[in-house]
């Protein structure tokens, strides 16, 4: 089992997004020298508190910063781009850094109807997702006889694809193209169980992939003692909080009590979207990363930590590699 990250490139409270585009390149310089397999990315627009809407430019300063780790998309939003538009960028990506580049494919607009009109111009009712998905996939391999529509660069660097989701859907699309499948467990878990299991048990072999090959979100919140664990997840509490409530706004500060700062019925809703979570102590991180292993075997895990404070969220990060690989994980 690999070990991986994602990154929102959070702008905390009090700083900027500038700030937050330095922090994302420490994290992912950190990541490399303990071991995380992939950095990834995730695309958000009109969200004060995330830096990074223009994903493929980040990936490609991230990697120019970097020497080994992989840097992806965790994911890129399909419905708001071109396939071939994709192509060229991740292929561009990947004729500069090499084998790299990861490209996870989301099928949701990742912001709200009027930032996603913006974002397309000429927005349908139809799902494309699937029929993109397969344009895309084509633009990347090696050209077909007849082909009169290239992606240079792109064509012919097989970027690595990912479906990602958060319900059954992605599950089977990814099960019938034979691509691995990420799981936004991190904030949607309700469909966790069934979707793993759907993907498994329909994974349909192809060029890409020989077996299924499953990888679980999840956040973690360590620190020393579990009170200041517990304290560093408030941030992540308060924003999602705001979120839900159309009060969007950048990373907040941690507070010393949740419950005074979030309604009872709100909080129990965040809490549900945020129950495949490991917080506290290392060892307590390693008892819940132990658990979450056991019920779903994922061939990977990717750790997300919303974090106002990047030396802490650095230190989180820190102690849930020291605790996979006591796990078993393997380092990159």
């Amino acid at each position: 089992m690999k070990y991986s990250l994602l990154d929102l490139a959070p702008i905390p409270e009090g700083s900027d997004a500038a700030q937050a585009i330095r922090n994302s390149v420490t994290l992912a310089q950190r990541a490399e020298e303990l071991g995380y397999h992939r950095h990834w990315l995730a695309e958000h627009h009109n969200m004060p508190g995330i830096a990074s809407s223009a994903t493929a430019v980040m990936i490609g300063h991230i990697a120019g910063q970097t020497k080994r780790i992989r840097v992806g998309a965790g994911g890129i939003m399909l419905p708001n781009h071109s396939p071939l538009t994709v192509a060229e960028q991740f292929g561009t990506l990947a004729t500069i850094h090499g084998d790299r580049i990861d490209l996870g494919l989301g099928r949701a607009p990742g912001t709200d109807m009027a930032t996603a009109r913006a974002l397309r111009r000429h927005m349908s009712g139809e799902d494309h997702f699937p029929r993109d998905v397969g344009e895309l996939l084509a633009y990347l391999g090696d050209p077909a006889e007849g082909q009169t529509l290239h992606a240079i660069p792109g064509e012919g660097t097989k970027v690595p694809v990912w479906i990602l989701g958060s319900s059954l859907y992605g599950a089977q699309l990814a099960a019938q193209a034979g691509l691995p499948y990420a799981f936004a467990s991190h904030f949607a878990p309700d469909a966790l169980d069934q979707a793993a299991e759907i993907y498994r048990a329909h994974f349909q072999p192809s060029e890409w992939l020989d077996k299924p090959y499953f990888m679980l979100a999840m956040n973690v919140f360590a620190a020393e003692t579990e009170a200041e664990a517990i304290r560093l997840k408030t941030s992540m509490q308060q924003t999602f909080a705001k979120l839900r409530t159309g009060n969007p706004g950048k990373l907040s500060r941690p507070v010393d009590r949740i419950e005074d700062h979030v309604a009872p019925a709100l909080l129990a809703q965040v809490e549900r979207a945020f129950r495949v979570t490991a917080v506290g102590t290392p060892e307590m991180v390693r008892r819940q990363l132990a658990d979450f292993i056991e019920a779903y075997q994922p061939d990977e895990i990717i750790a997300a930590a919303q974090i106002h404070d990047p030396v802490a969220r650095i230190r989180s990060y820190e102690i849930a590699a020291e605790q996979l690989k006591a796990l078993g994980a393997e380092a990159s």
